[in-house]
């Protein structure tokens, strides 16, 4: 039956709250900068990367818990000084749990949502940590305070449900058994609206219950988690408390459900923004968070009395089950928590901006009566009018046999039926008891054996779930997989994992660890094949994430916290060893603080190491035969100044079976990563068809999760710098493609021709020794692309092959070279033209600063080439490729950069510009003698002709001389680049000993030696032909002033 209200609706707008966290150990090693700031109930937040770029937000509260705190000797986080700004766990519950108390009480609905990324304190707030309780279990153990002191005067009735929404499945978290087999569904009643079918409600008469309830669906949650694959940060938490009070002197009833709802991680993915995936919608993974969004937006914009045609609840489950709390009959909560660190910026923006809008939504709640207890004041009216009736009857002596049965019969059924009523309660309740007696016994034996034996403790990404799964080593040898059917045997279940995985054997108070054939077992970030010994506190990884901290025996534990390694210490371990830490990105970046972009690229990285490592796992599982690795792409390789730019994660992927390869997006591969999940459940778990939709069975393969059509591949880049362009100095180089991490692709032959008009190459006599004297004049030069020699791509692969590509200033498309095929050392033979019609000084400096960036792209069997689109390409009759389209003046300015490449430019800029001022003082000085030779009257006209003729060939001999004198300087900085980018790339490796390490100083000393015996030896060389020019000049000069 439907609920109604006593009293008329009211409009209600959502309440939200906003809570800066602390930094996490994370963030306090990165060195990470608070970019929030806190006044009232107002909140900014400012762009790390532009300290002008600032957002203000105001909500109904905000909760500084940032900083200002301390720990007491019982735990508590306190304000450091009574009255400070600090919010503690009392203070937030204060704020927002004791309204929500309110509400319920007088019989209202209420919800509590909690928004924020992975990390940013939700679980923290919703359910605290230690004895520092959130507002969950705060809100019960007020609740059932307030039902003890007001026992006379009501019957309160409290039910305890506890779901999980992952993947677009309701999970039941507190069912007999663990996890249900099946998703439980979601029904719509026309009266009640949508509710979890066969959802269990367990009845709790003190809050010491609802904790061991709660306690029980963590765990259920967590061995769910490691059983079925599933991230718990992108799964939804619903804790429902349904209260009942009875007045039975006024025979009334107030019934009140209580959403407590911690949400899944809200982060944003970065991504380019230009790559899609064929696949984008396929995943159910995050359609219950989207919608909520769509929801809150479409309420919000109908709140500011805008016309909203359809508000999408029913397009996921998790809004199915909100209906209520969102624009309909609760008042509702909402609690944002954040993160203040400058790598989180874009995610802390993003929740803020998602409370901004959900401040606006308006609900109409009303106060509830309940049908059950209508019911039993119904019987109890028709009772007492059974009860008058006889009475009459007796008093009339008309009473008949029949007619007093009838009536008694009457009475008997409903009193029955009131009884029954009254009394469902305490049976529950009964059997409720029971079972948390039971649990109560489980409990109390598993921390009498903490005590006795070392075990193994999870370690899972959230927090929350950390420590709740205890594996005991107790004497003798123990057998850890999938098969539990020994006496002794530890049973575990993950990716990954064999049925008989290791052994682990407590001995003589010594524990080691044994793993079997085939399976994978690290210890402390190193993989181990043969026995190990386990210390206390070792980090113990079992097939592809299934993560445990050992702790030893009881007399070795000191009562230190070990709740340092988390997950986050157990993957930077791993990290560590593959080569990647903080440290070691640093020194490629030669940072001097802290970079937020590395940091963030580290984060990704460790994240995506076990995501990477089970997605492996379930290709193998599957026979998929795909290959995933991890990679660190350095954006420099695409800069066309050579400039380190941010580095990105990406992930290659390679078929096995026919050697395709993939390079997919941090973004794309999370996705994908979610979509495997669902194959895999729906392939080993057991999923029927039905249940598993479109995926189920034998997917095709254009809905394959593990593969891709596939693409032209993006191997590397090489830098051709232009700045000899502007002295019309031709170039022959050899530059090296390097890859995304620093690998060497191939080496390609390449040419910079300045020519005339037509094509043909121009000569010494056209050299310059002013590139301003190209202001305003045509520029034509050839771009030759002759070999590209040693292709690794193609070495690995005979049927591959290759293409160039590159873009040069302002030409609005891309150019390609034809396609060649299985040739390591293929001949390209590529021309192209390029005309600046009038160059101008935009072009100029691009010329003088920067490098054509030229990429090398992979072709495989079965994927088209690239094709250079020439839509808004200009060209000249000669089919010269036009370029400096706008010719119009600007004020340019001269990239700065900090790394030593342009330190060394700048210095021969400066260089050059010492030769340009010596070049026009050997200009005035020619000026002076021209004016001596023309005073020289007094010569014969064959005399003048001879010193006219005398006089030029000085002028073009020492014009000819500059040119050859900077031609070979400029060939000689080739070379010297070359070895700057050697030692640029030369780095120790990180399994070196201190041998090592000193044969790499003594290496690197050596290169550095021959790097400033080259470039001294050029700038000498050019400072000596200089000297020279000037010298012969000047003696002629002075000989031609004699006679």
């Amino acid at each position: 039956m439907r609920w109604k209200g006593n009293n008329m609706a009211s409009k209600d707008c959502v309440k939200v709250a906003v809570r800066v966290r602390p930094f996490n150990k994370r963030e306090k090693d990165a060195g990470s900068r608070c970019i929030v700031t806190m006044s009232n109930n107002s909140i900014t937040i400012q762009d790390p990367r532009n300290q002008q770029n600032r957002r203000t937000f105001t909500f109904d509260l905000a909760f500084w818990s940032h900083s200002g705190f301390i720990r007491d000797t019982q735990g508590l986080f306190i304000p450091e000084e009574p009255g400070g700004r600090y919010a503690d766990q009392a203070s937030v519950f204060q704020g927002l749990g004791e309204g929500v108390l309110d509400n319920v009480l007088q019989g209202y609905n209420a919800t509590l949502l909690a928004y924020g990324q992975t990390g940013s304190g939700k679980s923290y707030s919703m359910l605290g940590y230690g004895p520092n309780k959130g507002l969950v279990p705060t809100l019960c153990h007020q609740l059932f305070q307030f039902i003890r002191s007001n026992q006379d005067t009501r019957q309160s009735q409290v039910f305890f449900s506890m779901l999980e929404i992952y993947n677009e499945q309701v999970i039941d978290l507190l069912s007999r058994g663990g996890r249900s087999p099946r998703a439980l569904k979601v029904r719509e009643d026309q009266q009640t609206g949508f509710y979890v079918e066969g959802l269990r409600k367990v009845p709790s008469d003190s809050a010491a219950q609802v904790e061991q309830l709660m306690e029980q669906g963590t765990r259920t949650r967590t061995t769910a988690s490691t059983h079925m694959n599933s991230n718990s940060s992108r799964s939804h938490m619903l804790i429902i408390l349904q209260l009942k009070q009875i007045f039975s002197k006024e025979c009334i009833t107030k019934q009140s459900n209580i959403n407590l709802v911690d949400l899944a991680g809200s982060e944003r993915q970065r991504s380019t923004g230009s790559e899609t995936d064929r696949l984008k919608e396929g995943t159910a993974i995050n359609l219950s968070l989207t919608t909520l969004g769509n929801v809150i937006s479409a309420l919000a914009e109908a709140a500011l009395g805008k016309k909203v045609v359809h508000v999408p609840y029913r397009d996921s489950v998790l809004t199915k089950l909100l209906q209520s709390a969102l624009g309909g009959n609760s008042r509702t909560v909402m609690i944002a928590t954040l993160s203040p660190a400058d790598i989180c910026y874009e995610e802390s923006l993003s929740t803020l901006r998602f409370a901004e809008r959900a401040k606006r939504i308006q609900n109409r709640a009303v106060v509830n009566e309940g049908p059950t207890e209508r019911l039993v004041k119904e019987l109890k009216a028709e009772n007492a009018k059974l009860l008058l009736r006889l009475s009459k009857l007796d008093q009339e002596g008309r009473r008949t046999d029949e007619e007093t049965k009838e009536l008694r019969r009457l009475l008997t059924h409903n009193q029955l039926q009131i009884r029954a009523i009254q009394t469902l309660w305490e049976q529950r309740l009964q059997e409720a008891l029971k079972d948390w007696e039971a649990q109560y016994t489980t409990i109390t034996q598993e921390r009498t054996m903490m005590q006795m034996y070392p075990y193994l403790l999870n370690i899972n990404e959230d927090a929350q779930l950390s420590g709740v799964i205890k594996l005991f080593i107790q004497d003798g040898d123990w057998d850890v997989g999938l098969d539990d059917t020994s006496p002794r045997s530890i049973s575990i279940r993950g990716l990954g994992i064999q049925q008989k995985h290791a052994v682990f054997s407590n001995h003589s108070r010594r524990v080691t660890v044994s793993p079997l054939s085939g399976s994978k077992v690290i210890v402390n970030g190193a993989s181990i094949s043969q026995k190990t010994d386990l210390q206390h506190l070792d980090r113990v990884i079992l097939g592809s994430n299934s993560t445990f901290l050992f702790m030893g025996f009881p007399s070795e534990r000191s009562g230190e916290d070990w709740t340092r390694y988390d997950y986050d210490y157990f993957h930077s371990e791993l990290a560590a060893a593959e080569g990647v830490h903080l440290h070691a990105l640093w020194e490629q970046h030669r940072a001097l603080q802290t970079d937020p972009s590395l940091l963030a690229v580290f984060y990704d990285y460790i994240r995506l190491m076990p995501m990477v490592n089970e997605a492996n796992q379930m290709s193998q599982e599957l026979h998929k035969g795909v290959e995933f690795k991890l990679e660190i792409k350095n954006l420099a390789m695409s800069d066309s100044k050579g400039h380190d730019l941010e580095k990105e994660v990406a992930v290659r992927v390679r078929s096995v079976d026919n050697k395709q390869v993939w390079v997919w997006s941090k973004a794309k591969f999370i996705n994908r990563k979610f979509l495997m999940e669902e194959v895999y459940q729906q392939q080993v778990g057991g999923v029927s068809e039905a249940e598993g939709g479109a995926l189920s069975g034998g997917e095709s393969r254009d809905r394959d999760p593990f593969w891709d059509p596939v693409e032209p591949l993006h191997l590397g880049s090489a830098h051709l710098w232009l700045q000899s362009l502007p002295f019309r100095i031709s170039v022959d180089e050899q530059v090296e493609v390097m890859g995304p991490e620093g690998s060497e692709e191939a080496i390609l032959h390449t040419q910079l021709l300045p020519c005339s008009p037509k094509g043909l190459p121009l000569g010494e006599d056209e050299i310059l020794i002013d590139p301003t004297e190209l202001l305003g004049k045509r520029l034509d030069f050839l771009l030759v692309l002759d070999q590209c020699c040693g292709l690794r791509w193609v070495k690995e692969a005979r049927s591959r092959g290759v293409q160039i590509g590159f873009r040069l200033f302002d030409c609005p498309q891309a150019l390609y070279t034809p396609a060649v095929w299985q040739n390591v050392n293929p001949v390209l033979d590529y021309r192209a033209q390029f005309t600046a019609l009038k160059t101008s000084p935009e072009l100029l400096h691009y010329l003088q600063s920067s490098a054509l960036v030229l990429e090398l792209w992979g072709l495989q069997d079965g994927c088209s080439e690239l094709e250079s689109c020439l839509d808004g390409v200009r060209m000249t009759p000669e089919r010269s490729f036009i370029i400096d389209k706008s010719s119009s003046p600007q004020n340019t300015a001269v990239d700065s950069s900090s790394s030593d490449l342009s330190s060394v430019l700048d210095a021969l800029y400066q260089d050059v510009e010492q030769l340009r001022i010596s070049n026009a003082a050997l200009r005035k000085e020619n000026a002076v003698l021209r004016e001596q030779l023309n005073a020289s009257v007094a010569l014969g006209a064959e005399g003048g002709r001879g010193r006219g003729e005398r006089r030029e060939s000085l002028r073009t001999s020492c014009d000819a001389d500059f040119a050859r004198a900077l031609k070979v300087f400029y060939h000689g900085m080739t070379s010297v680049r070359g070895q700057l980018q050697r030692l640029r790339r030369h780095r120790p490796s990180e399994e070196d000993d201190l041998l090592g390490l000193r044969l790499f100083v003594d290496e690197h000393f050596r290169l550095l030696k021959d790097f400033g015996e080259q470039l001294e030896q050029c700038v000498s060389a050019l400072k000596h032909d200089v000297a020279a020019i000037v010298r012969r000049k000047r003696e002629k000069s002075g000989i031609w002033s004699e006679r």
